[in-house]
């Protein structure tokens, strides 16, 4: 069968579709020089007519055959590490936010926002500087990234104003809340 195979990979037919290794035509493979169906029109790589080359469509199939893998399917350790250990990151993330709450909950709320805050920093961080987070990867790497980022910094930010006595003061701050309050 080897033999009939041309350097294109059709099977030694003119425009066709590669053949199955048993030497039988695939159910969509018309055969060579055949229509592929009243009132249909030629599929990506078939050809358009007789002697005419095959058309590549660069438009997505209207069946999809197959899914895609999520960004965050991928596993930041090989597969034969167990799965806590592989999905790290995300564990790490959610350990701090869970110590952030467990403090917040005792009564350090802005010790606890602090937490959480950098927590969600260090998510971004992780994001951008790590090849594979597991789960951490949500979206694509740069939405990941803005989104833990600047909720990481706003939580942080919330955290440093927070009454009674705020660790950062900020001048407008006092005018903004005077102005909403009225």
């Amino acid at each position: 069968m080897r033999a009939e195979h041309d350097a294109s990979g059709t099977g030694g037919v003119p425009g066709g579709a590669p053949r199955p290794e048993n030497g039988t035509r695939a159910a969509a493979d018309p055969g060579p020089g055949k229509a592929p169906g009243p009132g249909k029109a030629p599929g990506p790589g078939e050809a358009s007519g007789p002697g005419q080359p095959a058309a590549r469509s660069r438009r997505f199939p209207t069946v999809t055959q197959d899914t895609a893998r999520p960004e965050g399917g991928g596993r930041a350790i090989p597969g034969a590490v167990s799965t806590p250990a592989r999905q790290w990151p995300m564990l790490s993330v959610l350990a701090a936010t869970a110590v952030g709450l467990l403090t917040t909950a005792v009564g350090q709320a802005r010790v606890g926002c602090l937490v959480i805050g950098v927590a969600l920093i260090a998510a971004a961080v992780m994001r951008r500087v790590l090849p594979s987070v597991g789960m951490l990867a949500v979206r694509s790497r740069f939405t990941d990234m803005i989104t833990y980022g600047v909720l990481g910094v706003a939580i942080t930010l919330l955290a440093l104003v927070m009454e009674p006595g705020p660790w950062l003061h900020l001048p407008f701050l006092e005018s903004a809340v005077r102005f909403t309050v009225r």
